[in-house]
């Protein structure tokens, strides 16, 4: 019988092409580096082929048929997952597996809720989660490592097809003595860019913060436009502002959960609501199972204040 190569070995050659290093694309697929070389160089013994120029040093460089190598197994990864797709479809909606992704902005506020009306409405569902920043998590979609992801937009929805479940609007928490806190709505032009803390690079939600701020204010640079104080979680940055040291915008579901009773935060909506983010889906383009996941709306329900 013909060997054919895995599909985790196509995954493997995929993520190498696209990330061109071997421990970004290992961590695309969540194996360890030694486990996608691993991979790979079993492929390339199985046949009895070269498909990496090792002679580049430590740079990543395909051999020509590498490169075709890689070109028709895009097609093929694509295939095998049509070929699953109609087969789940057939048996029966959210009777198989489902591996999703979520943002770090989201997770610890609707998960709790969203996994227990998946437990309720598909009861033979098999849920496996992934939470990551978004860019890693549609380089693992685009992939096969995941099937269906929750994010906020706008963000580069490229590639995928996407829909909109609920808006989640911004406020502004501030110290409990900034002068600020004197007003009932806050006018986005009366924040001081400067004083405005934000997440770290990689994080939407620090993209849509800086897009809020080009709404009121110009300038030139990033750096420009940010706050001596960068955060990798909201709550961090809920902490900085209790310190005094600046003020942030926090989307609506985290304020429970984050401010709730704290004595030394303020929260003020903005004029006009202004500024939002929008929460929904986003799955590989021409998926057979479009019309399966459209229908987790139902599963979004209520969970957008979920404590």
């Amino acid at each position: 019988m013909d060997i054919l190569p895995s599909p985790q070995q196509l995954r493997y050659l995929i993520a190498l092409s696209e990330q061109r290093h071997f421990g970004r694309a290992a961590n695309v697929c969540s194996v360890t580096q030694s486990t996608l070389s691993a991979g790979i160089l079993n492929l390339e013994r199985q046949f009895n082929v070269s498909i990496l120029d090792r002679t580049a040093g430590k740079r990543v460089v395909f051999t020509p048929i590498g490169e075709e190598v890689i070109s028709q197994a895009k097609g093929a990864l694509q295939g095998l997952e049509s070929v699953r797709d109609i087969i789940n479809f057939a048996q029966e909606p959210f009777s198989t597996s489902l591996k999703l992704g979520i943002i770090p902005t989201i997770a610890p506020y609707i998960l709790p809720s969203i996994i227990h009306n998946i437990n309720e409405n598909y009861p033979k569902l098999t849920l496996s989660i992934h939470e990551d920043l978004t860019e890693s998590l549609m380089e693992k979609l685009a992939i096969g490592f995941l099937d269906l992801l929750i994010i906020a937009m706008p963000c580069d929805c490229s590639g995928v097809e996407t829909y909109a479940l609920f808006k989640d609007d911004f406020s502004l928490i501030l110290p409990k003595n900034h002068p600020l806190t004197e007003l009932n709505q806050i006018p986005l032009d009366k924040i001081n860019i400067k004083e405005v803390i934000s997440l770290q690079d990689g994080h939407c939600l620090r993209d849509q913060t800086l897009d809020m701020c080009r709404q009121w204010q110009s300038f030139k640079t990033v750096t420009d436009a940010q706050n001596d104080f960068t955060a990798s979680s909201l709550k961090t940055v809920v902490n900085m502002v209790g310190m005094g040291l600046g003020v942030a915008f926090i989307p609506e579901m985290a304020i429970e959960s984050e401010v709730g009773n704290r004595y030394d935060i303020v929260v003020r909506p903005l004029e006009g609501n202004p500024t939002c983010r929008t929460i929904g889906l986003a799955w590989r383009r021409n998926s057979l199972r479009s019309s399966e996941f459209k229908q987790l709306e139902k599963v979004f329900q209520n969970v957008k204040n979920s404590p």
